[in-house]
């Protein structure tokens, strides 16, 4: 099981938990503002943006190449950007703190 906050653009801070399937999926099945996952998790919309805490960006590890092009094209990239649904639920990252980006 793991622990998620997630920090929306308004401030609200959600602390969720799950144990299986992707940040994204947990995000959207959870009405998190800002993460729609539009491509249904494929990496190809960007829609689920996020800003990896960066006492955290070890846990999530970095993204692959797919994952880097589809971040080119979004204005809000920062050195811990990740794609939401590029990262797996499992216990290693239990206790993240996520941004949603847009």
């Amino acid at each position: 099981m793991a622990k998620i906050t997630f920090i929306t653009q308004d401030g609200k801070q959600l602390e969720l938990t799950a144990d299986t399937g992707s940040v994204m999926e947990l995000a959207v099945n959870n009405s998190v503002s800002g993460i729609d996952g539009d491509c249904g998790g494929v990496c190809s919309c960007a829609t689920c943006h996020v800003h990896v805490a960066p006492q955290d960006w070890e846990k999530t590890g970095s993204p692959g190449d797919m994952e880097k092009d589809m971040l080119e094209f979004d204005d809000n990239v920062t050195k811990f950007s990740r794609l939401s649904c590029q990262i797996p639920v499992t216990e290693a990252i239990d206790g993240i703190t996520l941004k949603v980006a847009n």
